[in-house]
């Protein structure tokens, strides 16, 4: 040993570079015991617990990046060993034990996100982008303190830099305020949810909202493709959201069918025999031909003309049956607004615009329903003697081109 100590005391550097390889040797057997053993015990404690709180917030990662605190601590305790290099040293290995804090403080807050994402206030109020600010300002503060280590100079002075710089630290970070003002408009005024069906034309964004950040909204769109929305843009462009809709659940049906107008005519007694067979005209056809009588005889109205006095016509018996036929079926909400309407006459056409709800605000069945009426409608039609406005074919225009038979 008094040998050893002789040749030790000869050669500085390799004194302290042995003392140092023991250093080093010591922090590989911690680290091998902090990964291996303990780690892994904690792990399978973790795994075997029925709740999954525990999984989330001491996950593989995060459990993973603590064990690299623990060598870097016996690495620093024993610096004492080498002065030479002692003081560069321990400048790094405190930046990098900061380092791994905030990151282990960062994966602390994405567990907390993922529990919050798996509660029922999530669809609500999603807390996604006020943490990504809370990351950013975290990121910010324990950079300075990182540079501050390294440099050997306060944190405090380095602020003091950073403050005269506020104007370009506004230009680079500009996406971010806005998109952080946008955000406390979304939450404070509940305009967007996670699920919420939305239409962002400017983006050509139709479908769910899949993911709430702080920069970005995500657009599942029924095709399947994502659309990607900066959250300070969506507030900027306008958008319509559909949750209103969902919540009533009832889906609107407007649409219109175009009666040509040469097929419009007054009802006569051919025609009120015939519809008197209707099932859902019956009622109101007694209704209005006592209406109609009474009127005529109070007025001495001569009947023998269809001009003359109040008479039935067509159309109108036609919307009537619509009515009726509507609110027998019991797939339409008789509870929201419920209109079958004339629009304003076009040049060739009579609009007859179908206002109502259905009972449903699933698309398939949506769909399904409104195709029902509508096949109805263009069936049952011609029995009014009315038909469906139509621009002349290619057909239409052959038979008129074959000559006429003598």
């Amino acid at each position: 040993m008094d040998s050893i100590k002789e040749i030790l005391e000869k050669y500085p550097l390799l004194t302290d570079f042995l003392k140092f390889l023991a250093v080093l040797i010591l922090e590989t057997v911690s680290y091998l015991i902090t990964k291996k053993i303990l780690i892994k015990a904690v792990s399978g404690v973790v795994k075997k617990t029925k709740t999954h709180i525990d999984d989330i917030l001491l996950n593989e990662k995060l459990l993973s990046r603590i064990s690299y605190v623990i060598p870097l601590i016996i690495i620093y305790q024993f610096l004492y060993l080498v002065p030479n290099l002692s003081e560069i040293i321990e400048n790094i290995l405190e930046s990098l034990i900061v380092l791994i804090l905030l990151i282990v403080l960062i994966n602390i807050i994405d567990a907390a996100n993922e529990l919050y994402e798996k509660s029922k206030l999530y669809n609500r109020k999603p807390i996604k982008g006020y943490l990504q600010i809370v990351k950013i300002i975290i990121d910010i503060l324990g950079g300075i303190v990182i540079i501050g280590l390294l440099t050997g100079q306060q944190p405090w002075t380095i602020l003091t830099g950073v403050g005269a710089l506020t104007a370009v630290l506004l230009l680079v970070f500009k996406d971010t305020i806005l998109s952080f003002v946008a955000s406390l408009h979304i939450s404070a005024y509940d305009l967007v949810r996670v699920g919420d069906w939305i239409e962002v034309p400017k983006f050509g964004a139709d479908g769910d909202v899949s993911d709430i950040a702080l920069h970005t909204i995500k657009v599942q769109n029924f095709d399947k493709t994502i659309v990607v929305i900066p959250t300070y843009k969506l507030i900027d462009s306008g958008f319509k959201n559909c949750r209103g809709m969902q919540l009533a659940g009832g889906r609107r049906i407007k649409r219109s069918v175009y009666i040509d107008l040469s097929s419009v005519k007054f009802v006569d007694d051919r025609m009120m025999q015939k519809y008197k067979r209707f099932e859902l005209l019956k009622d109101y056809l007694e209704q209005k031909e006592k209406e109609i009588e009474e009127y005529n005889k109070t007025h001495h109205v001569d009947t023998s003309e269809l001009i003359n006095g109040r008479r039935l016509t067509n159309i109108g018996t036609f919307r009537a049956y619509l009515k009726e036929y509507l609110k027998h079926r019991k797939d339409i909400n008789k509870g929201f607004t419920f209109l079958v309407r004339q629009l304003t006459p076009e040049p060739n056409e009579i609009p007859i615009e179908i206002y109502v709800f259905a009972n449903t605000t699933l698309w398939t069945q949506y769909e399904e329903i409104q195709a029902d009426i509508f096949d109805h409608i263009f069936a049952v039609i011609t029995e009014f003697e009315l038909s469906i406005f139509q621009n002349p074919t290619g057909k239409d225009f052959k038979e008129l081109a074959k000559p006429l038979n003598n």
